[in-house]
């Protein structure tokens, strides 16, 4: 048990044992505190469960204070040792110093002798005890007379004592001893009831944390998921992640060949948010040491985990030293480094890196494995990615394959976009065409396919090509068209449902004559010389392919030159949440009193209208001159 100093001793002696630090804890003494019984795992354990450092305790300063009066000695303590201080949560009779301080270093405690014995120890005079005559507190403190009992735990672990000392020899009466050990057993009580309630509090503590961990591991997949832009999606990532698991954290991808194509990092509070931008561009522009670490996660089994960091190291490890800068002033207490692994192979990817202040505390198990999991969806996530990326550009070469060179017509001037969507394959049933007939007529189509995939594409083609086989060098109106190439749908088993405007386009006089037929598509749009805007609904009929029908209705308008045929897929103009005359409607007003606009602006700015990039979109303009 500690020795109290009684009144009297030096100013000097009584520095020496308040400063936690201090030089007098060496030696053999050291070697005995690191290990045996101090340094006990489970015991210390216990004692971290207490919370009782180097500040007053009600409850111990007033037992204290009982047995001082009861027992009728100059001091005494209530201690709680750790692996190499003295605390004393209870105390009567120490000196000012001592008093204030309320901890001391293990080479002056005298109850580090009842914790190491197991057991009570009364000694009438420390001078004539082998083993506690040396301790400098019978020098520095007078203490000379010393009984002290063991304060245990549930489990018998010893964590500190309650202990009385006097300035002389003294016999301890049979009483004093008795009554030492009923108050002890008091000051035992109440250490077990507080290891309970911390206990208790630890419990549910990890159970709120393992719900907020399982609550974000499963926002993290939704989100993942959600898009297949990987660096948006690693960069919520860390956003969900910072406060959560970590103060902040750090994630980096890297290609298969080695070089870094990611860094994001992100910190819980807002303020910290440019410093925490400021760091991610340093590493990506300098990334040797994101490589280094992605290589060491490579060569280990699993995460990384620090509990005790020091940020005065970073400045010998970056060959950047604002990022050792930034770091620190981040936090940098402890860490903890998990893989982004891919699914096949378990390859690593890359790294995500969590990061605590000295605040917030070392991570545990729980979040060892809430780190890994979340290394293992957003693996996952990058090879969706990549494997989206490479089916996108398949699909995209093979749209564009599939949609036709716009011919060079005197007089009609064509352009035309494509736009696949944003979400899918990224490609679907969508095209335009147009071509020279023999007798000089243009035919026109626009054409939606169902579906949004490769084979949705591949079927596009097809009827595309029905189209023009079947129209090419025929003198047949649209509607006799669109009805010969539904039966041709039927007769072929093609799995095929399509809607489709065609039209023909013929030169009469000073103007066109225009002819088209619409198979359930949206109606065509044209901008009129003065600028006025005309839709050209009619009454609906069925999508090609479900029912054939032999008298598909042709439609005839006349066209004046300097006006603009829009012909378009729904894309353009359909929203969920809207009718499809809204969508209509938004082209007529970008439309209207723009007869004069060349058309490649007047494409850009219809594309303008689209609120939402779930489908493909075809769009044909013609100027008729």
């Amino acid at each position: 048990m500690n020795g109290g100093s009684i009144r009297g001793c030096r100013a000097g002696n009584l520095a020496r044992l308040k400063r936690p630090g201090g030089d007098v804890l060496r030696g053999d003494l050291v070697e005995k505190a690191a290990g045996g019984v101090l340094g006990d795992p489970a015991r210390l354990r216990a004692v971290g469960r207490l919370g009782l450092g180097a500040h007053a305790d009600v409850a111990f300063d007033r037992i204290a204070d009982l047995v001082e009066r009861l027992v009728d000695a100059p001091v005494a303590l209530v201690t709680v040792l750790s692996a190499d201080r003295q605390f004393l949560p209870g105390q009567v009779g120490l000196p000012e110093a001592l008093a204030s301080a309320r901890e001391m270093p293990l080479t002056h405690s005298l109850s580090r002798h009842v914790l190491e014995a197991g057991r009570m120890l009364v000694v009438e005079d420390v001078r004539a005890d082998p083993a506690m005559r040396d301790n400098p507190a019978v020098h520095d403190l007078g203490a000379i007379a010393f009984a002290g009992v063991p304060l245990t735990d549930s489990d018998g672990h010893v964590l500190g004592t309650l202990a009385v000392m006097d300035r002389e020899p003294r016999t301890w009466t049979r009483s004093e001893v008795a009554l030492l050990v009923e108050l002890g057993e008091i000051c035992s009580s109440e250490l077990r009831l507080r290891i309970a309630r911390e206990i208790a509090d630890e419990a549910r503590r990890h159970a709120e944390s393992a719900h907020d961990q399982l609550s974000l591991l499963g926002e993290l997949t939704e989100t993942l998921s959600a898009t297949m832009d990987i660096d948006k999606a690693l960069g919520r990532l860390g956003e969900m992640v910072a406060g959560r698991l970590a103060d902040w954290c750090v994630v980096a991808l890297a290609e298969p060949s080695g070089i870094v194509r990611h860094v994001s990092a992100a910190h819980f509070d807002p303020a910290h948010a440019s410093a925490a931008g400021r760091l991610a561009q340093l590493a990506a522009d300098a990334p040797r040491e994101m490589k280094a670490l992605v290589a060491a996660m490579q060569r280990t089994s699993g995460p990384i985990r620090r509990d005790h960091a020091d940020p005065k190291s970073l400045h010998t490890r970056m060959t950047t030293a604002e990022i050792a800068e930034i770091a620190e002033r981040l936090g940098f207490g402890s860490y903890l480094v998990a893989p982004i692994t891919a699914p096949v192979g378990r390859r690593t990817i890359g790294v995500l890196m969590l990061v605590n202040g000295v605040e917030r505390g070392a991570f545990g198990e729980a979040e060892e494995g809430t780190a890994a999991e979340i290394g293992r969806r957003a693996g996952l996530a990058v090879d969706n990615s990549r494997l989206y990326g490479r089916q996108r550009h398949v699909a995209e070469v093979l749209q564009h394959s599939m949609l036709p060179e716009l011919p060079d017509i005197p007089g009609i001037e064509l352009h035309a976009r494509y736009l696949p969507a944003q979400v899918g394959a990224a490609v679907g049933g969508d095209w335009y065409d147009a071509f020279v007939q023999p007798d000089g007529s243009v035919m026109l189509a626009v054409g939606d396919v169902s579906g949004h995939d490769i084979e949705a594409a591949a079927t596009m083609g097809q009827v595309r090509n029905l189209i023009r086989g079947d129209a090419y060098g025929r003198d047949d109106e649209p509607g006799p068209l669109l009805s010969h190439l539904d039966r041709a749908l039927h007769g072929l088993s093609m799995p095929a449902a399509a809607t489709a405007v065609l039209t023909r386009l013929r030169r009469a006089g000073d103007g066109y004559d225009l002819t088209f037929s619409n198979a359930g598509h949206p109606p065509p749009v044209l901008l009129r010389p003065d600028g006025e805007v005309e839709v050209w609904w009619e009454t609906p009929e069925p999508l090609l392919g479900l029912v054939p029908r032999d008298d598909r209705s042709t439609h005839r308008r006349r066209v004046l030159p300097g006006s603009t045929l829009l012909l378009y897929t729904d894309g353009l103009v359909e929203h969920p949440a809207q009718l499809i005359d809204d969508g209509i409607a938004r082209l007529r007003e970008v439309l209207l009193g723009n007869a004069a606009l060349p058309t490649e602006d007047l494409c850009a700015r219809l594309l303008t209208t689209v609120t939402r990039r779930d489908d493909d979109i075809a769009l044909l303009v013609i100027r008729l001159t």
